[in-house]
């Protein structure tokens, strides 16, 4: 039986990294729905979209081709941009254009076409409540905005990116706020989601806590 798990969460909270790990244990297929928004961020970066223009937008995303391989590469329009998505201008940028109800709504129905066979762990902000209501296994991941500095900082520092952890922590309770209080699809635990604080957790800790719910739902 193949199910859809929806791990929803703020920034940082290791939602990418946990769900890459499920599908290594599952056999599943890793839907980095942050790394798509952080593509269209990107793109609309690059063409110099005013984002809030509603047709701008439209041209933008008209031009706009995402494709996630089962090795964890994001291809933008055929261009590998999986390390050029994660800085922190552009995951600030991609908080921004996250607002944007034209492409929340085309972003939402790509991933919504994706994952219909089933067999998906989905990652993101509005997964559990939005895009996969139905899925039949829902976490909510988070970690105290201390412990998420930390792990981008030491990610950075592998990735050869300067970075200050002081300076990283007020962007992670900046990006809360935006992703909470935005108005399309905010950040929110969705009713029937089980809660992981992963703040004092290894990586292995959390997939095997996730791998326990999801052998009890099925």
């Amino acid at each position: 039986m193949r199910i859809n798990i929806a791990i929803d969460g703020p920034s940082a909270s290791g939602k990418s990294t946990v769900s890459r790990e499920l599908c290594k244990r599952l056999n599943y297929i890793h839907l980095d729905t942050g790394a798509m928004y952080r593509c269209v961020a990107l793109h609309a970066e690059r063409l110099n979209t005013n984002i809030n223009d509603d047709n701008q937008l439209i041209d933008m995303l008209e031009s706009l081709a995402i494709e996630l391989t089962d090795d964890g590469k994001v291809l933008l329009n055929g261009e590998d941009v999986t390390d050029a998505i994660r800085t922190d201008e552009i995951s600030m940028a991609a908080s921004d254009i996250s607002t944007k109800k034209i492409v929340r709504e085309a972003l939402v129905e790509m991933q919504q076409e994706m994952a219909k066979e089933k067999g998906f762990v989905m990652d993101g902000r509005d997964i559990g409540t939005v895009v996969l209501p139905d899925a039949e296994v829902k976490i909510y991941l988070t970690a105290s905005a201390s412990a998420r500095a930390m792990r981008r900082y030491l990610e950075n520092q592998k990735r050869g990116i300067e970075s200050n952890l002081i300076t990283l922590k007020n962007e992670i309770v900046d990006r809360d706020y935006q992703d909470m209080h935005r108005k399309y699809s905010p950040l929110r635990q969705a009713e029937d989601a089980i809660l992981i604080d992963s703040s004092d957790m290894t990586v292995t800790e959390v997939v095997d806590e996730v791998m326990r719910i999801i052998s009890e739902k099925i």
